[in-house]
């Protein structure tokens, strides 16, 4: 005791100068406190209120003569007394106990009240015999159940349990020791259990009330006095006897601090351990307030005689023998606190926040007040220790930059694990922590960082950052570790193929990722793969893009899921730089995959590929596989003669490979756009502008021509072979295609004409062919012919010599019979002018003697046509406008001029048949003979009678 420091954290309220009001008559015998009020029993028998300050409230006659116990209970606003009343009868006790209802008064003369009384209880009855109470203890159950524990001068303890108010009670007896006087009382909640401690000066005891009857144990022989015991905050009873202090739990003595003195009063408050001790030496009692957590003497006073020690109000009050009062209060945290930083007693300090369950933002003030002084004094591993215990709530920067100097390495490397270890570490902390490892060379404590396990097996740092410092010290290792268990595989493939270059590794890693994961990385890496490992890296791409990966996984095969699978053409960026690797690529995959959903793009980049005239093909040294280098050893020219002469062969040979490949392409590129096109299909299963356009840049006739003619663009095809001047070849794709029989277009003939008359060079043979083709034809005109020739000053008329004798002798023979048919024309036509003029002018004799239609005589009536036919009119019937023999001739003429009427109309029809026909004129000739497009109208004629004259007798 005399070697624990002393403080002032509490002060006495009220300057120290409280006294129990004047109101309170009489000697204070008994006290309590609690909700909001103290309690004050007196000798007289009154029991007086006490408000906040101690200021009196009420008073009220309780007992006819002393209160000796009284208790405030918490859970109910009841008052429960024992006091001396009138004594009835010789044989009942004055002794009796009374609850009184605060919440309920009743009238007691004109100014005063008093709280209903609801039960009065004789304690001592035959089975109860009187005795000296010395110790009072309620305890409340479960309201309104009370359980009563009244301590006795003989040893024995009363209790009485139930509902007092309604006299629903049970009595019991419990027997501590014979002759030793109850002097303290203490109940237990252990679980569900309840427990009572009974204290004489003997013994320490314990009940197990829970059991029937009530088991007792004893804890300890040796006991204490009045107002020496009490209960603290863990429900461990507490003795005061002169040389210590002692505590009790269930299982027996515990724990005990040496303070020397008599124990007049012990009492507990928030965690400080309250005792008056008399010091008989000096002849004066002390007041004490001690902190055992923190060992501490929290305050100390000496006061005069104490009768009662109560805590009420957040206070600590203690009450006089001469009615005076002291009123002592708790001084606030930061007091406390200023008090002990101004004695630099930080670890008091510390202490202190913690077992008053300070909030942590305040405990981690006070350990940086301690840190920024221990850094002052240049101990810096001490310093460390209270940072650490800071994080979470002081600002991690503050300590860093106290310890970047070099030497302090050890302790900022410390404080860093710590900050990654609670979980709290940003970017910049987890590098700086990884390059102090770095700097210190701690291989085996950067292995415990990075390799650590936590309990959900994740990183307590941010992976990127790691990787990135290790990577840039050199442990690539450990950034190849960090990457791999944090999944991110493409910083795992950055690492192992641009610092360590190794190419099997990462295609065994990529081999074992998933599909898509796997896609992804060759995406992103490819390009190095590609230009180390092409076969292998094409190989896993292989596997990505078909279905050999997922069908040996899932044992079968789905055509479904091939939609589902990557594109090759999502892969192409990977090929920029080795285009011979993609187009060994797509064609591995096309030869294996037939119905592609990309087989348009896939099919454009090899034709792209298989067209293109240069390539990057593989170096010199390659190339030179098949080469017979024992040449060179056969050679005898000088050392620098070799050299230049092996340059000019690897050159030459260099070359020759190149042109080889080349025109190895462009067969695969032909057999490409045959295949892509087949005769079922109207579209190609690949872009014909692109195929043409690249077949265009690239010089590739053979290609060109091929699509040309699959989409009948003939005088595109024919254009190709003028352009290469290749006239064998032209007049053999007009004879393929310029045959109209076979679906061909006659005008290329008219077109290649045109061709040799613009040429400027000899070509009678080629000519001469061609005119044979236009004359079986009949394709042009001779005009146009010879209009079309006279252009070309290289050709003599010799050529068209014989074509123009037979086409004037072919045209003499059609103009001959053009001339015998006007003439025909003619003779008919003025025979049936001069039978209309006749019709018209003369009378005609009709002399049929038999019908036409029956071919019996013929008899009055009857009908006669000018065509000189004649009928009975009962043979004609109804019809007698027309003659039955010759009407259905005159009405198909008619149906024919309507036709031709309605056809003219018809424009397009017209012109498709003067663009079809060899001789145009001849269509509109017709169409002009016909009279359907003469722009003169006809005039109405007079109706010409052809109807017939009716005679009733004869003629």
């Amino acid at each position: 005791m005399y070697q624990w420091r002393k403080f002032e954290f509490f002060e006495e309220k009220y300057g120290g100068k409280c006294v129990i009001p004047e109101e309170v008559k009489g000697k204070i015998v008994s006290c309590s406190s609690g909700r909001g009020k103290v309690v004050i029993g007196s000798d007289d028998g009154t029991v007086s209120f006490l408000d906040r300050g101690l200021n009196f409230n009420f008073s009220f006659q309780a007992h006819s003569s002393s209160v000796l116990f009284l208790q405030q209970l918490k859970q109910r606003n009841f008052l429960v007394t024992i006091g001396e009343d009138e004594q009835v009868s010789a044989q009942q006790s004055a002794m009796c106990l009374k609850v009184f209802d605060l919440d309920k008064t009743q009238p007691e003369g004109t100014s005063t009240t008093s709280p209903d009384c609801i039960a009065i209880l004789r304690i001592f009855t035959n089975q109860f015999p009187q005795a000296k109470i010395t110790s009072f203890l309620v305890l409340e159950e479960a309201p309104p159940i009370l359980l009563i524990a009244i301590g006795l001068d003989n040893g024995c303890i009363y209790c009485i349990k139930g509902d007092i108010a309604r006299e629903r009670i049970s009595r019991f007896k419990l027997e501590v020791d014979d002759g030793s006087s109850i002097t303290g009382l203490g109940f237990r909640m252990d679980g569900q259990a309840l427990q009572l401690f009974a204290v004489t000066p003997d013994s320490v005891s314990l009940f197990g009330m829970q059991y029937q009857p009530p088991r007792r144990q004893t804890l300890d022989h040796i006991g204490c006095h009045v107002n020496s015991v009490t209960m603290n905050d863990r429900l461990e009873l507490i003795i005061g006897r002169h040389e210590a202090v002692y505590f009790y739990e269930v299982d027996g003595r515990g724990p005990c601090w040496a303070f020397e003195g008599e124990k007049k009063f012990l009492g507990w408050f928030r965690g400080y351990l309250l005792c008056v001790i008399a010091d008989q030496r000096k002849g004066m009692n002390t007041f004490n307030v001690y902190d055992l957590k923190n060992r501490l003497i929290a305050h100390s006073l000496v006061v005069k005689e104490v009768s009662h020690m109560l805590c009420e109000w957040g206070n600590i009050i203690l009450i006089m023998t001469d009615k005076s009062a002291l009123y002592i209060g708790e001084k606030d945290m930061e007091s406390k606190l200023d008090m002990l930083f101004k004695k630099n007693l930080y670890p008091v300090a510390i202490n202190l926040v913690q077992s008053q369950q300070a909030d942590a933002a305040a405990t981690a003030e006070v350990l940086r007040k301690y840190g920024d002084h221990l850094y002052g004094k240049q101990e810096y591993d001490e310093a460390m220790a209270q940072y650490i215990q800071t994080i979470g709530h002081l600002e991690p920067s503050y300590v860093i930059q106290k310890f970047l100097d070099a030497q302090r390495i050890y302790n900022l490397t410390s404080y860093l694990e710590n900050l990654h270890e609670k979980g709290l570490a940003s970017k910049d902390h987890t590098t700086l922590l990884l390059n102090c490892y770095t700097k210190l060379k701690d291989v085996e404590k950067l292995n415990l960082f990075i390799k650590r396990e936590d309990g959900v097996g994740e990183h307590k740092f941010d992976v990127e950052t790691a990787i990135r410092v290790c990577r840039a010290a050199n442990y690539h290792e450990h950034a190849m570790y960090v990457a791999k268990k944090a999944g991110r595989h493409e910083l795992y493939l950055k690492i192992l193929l641009e610092d360590l270059g190794r190419y099997d590794e990462a295609l065994l890693y990529i081999s074992s990722l998933e599909p898509s994961q796997a896609g992804v990385t060759v995406k992103e890496y490819g390009k190095i793969l590609i230009e180390h490992k092409s076969i292998d890296t094409i190989h896993i791409l292989m596997k990505l893009c078909t279905e050999d990966g997922e069908s040996t996984r899932r044992g079968s095969s789905n055509g479904a899921y091939l939609s589902m699978l990557p594109s090759p053409v999502d892969f192409s960026n990977v090929f920029i730089h080795h285009p011979e690797s993609l187009m060994e690529f797509l064609e591995k995959y096309t030869n294996k995959v037939k119905d592609s959903p990309a087989q348009v793009e896939i099919h454009n980049t090899l034709l792209e590929l298989y067209l293109s005239n240069d390539l990057n093909f593989p170096s010199i040294s390659q190339a030179n596989n098949g080469i017979d280098l024992s040449l060179k050893a056969k050679s005898s020219t000088p050392a620098s003669s070799k050299a230049e002469l092996n340059g000019k062969m690897i050159a030459d040979l260099k070359d020759i490979y190149k042109e080889k490949n080349r025109l190895e392409r462009r067969e695969k590129g032909l057999r490409l756009l045959k295949s892509g096109w087949p005769s079922d299909l109207e579209h190609p299963l690949y872009d014909v502008d692109l195929a043409i356009i690249l077949c265009e840049m690239n010089g590739f006739k053979e290609g060109l021509l091929y699509l040309y003619e699959k989409m009948k663009l003939y005088k595109e095809v024919i254009a190709c072979y003028m352009q290469a001047h290749d006239h064998e070849g032209l007049i053999a794709c007009c004879k393929r295609l310029g045959d109209s029989g076979k679906g061909g277009d006659p005008s290329l003939w008219a077109d290649l004409l045109k061709y040799f008359g613009e040429l400027g060079e000899d070509c009678s043979k080629e000519v001469k062919e061609v005119l044979t083709y236009i004359e079986r034809d009949d394709i042009l005109p001779p005009i146009i012919v010879l209009q079309t020739l006279s252009r070309n000053p290289c050709l003599t008329l010799s050529v068209i010599k014989d074509y123009i004798a037979r086409k004037l002798e072919h045209e003499s023979k059609l103009i001959e019979e053009d001339r015998r048919a006007i003439e025909k024309y003619q003779e008919d036509t003025l025979a049936m002018r001069k039978e209309t003029h006749d019709l018209r002018t003369n009378a005609r004799i009709f002399q049929l003697s038999k019908c036409t239609a029956c071919t019996f005589t013929l008899d009055l009536p009857a009908v006669h046509f000018m065509c000189m036919h004649s009928f009975h009119q009962r043979c004609l019937g109804d019809n007698e406008k027309e003659c039955p023999e010759c009407a259905p001739e005159y009405r198909s003429v008619m149906e024919m001029k309507r036709s031709l009427e309605q056809n003219s109309k018809d424009q397009d029809r017209f012109f498709q048949q003067v663009k079809s026909s060899k001789d145009g004129f001849s269509v509109i000739a017709q169409y002009f003979g016909r009279g359907v497009i003469s722009k003169t109208s006809n005039l109405p004629t007079s109706n010409l009678r052809t109807g017939s004259t009716t005679t009733s007798s004869g003629f």
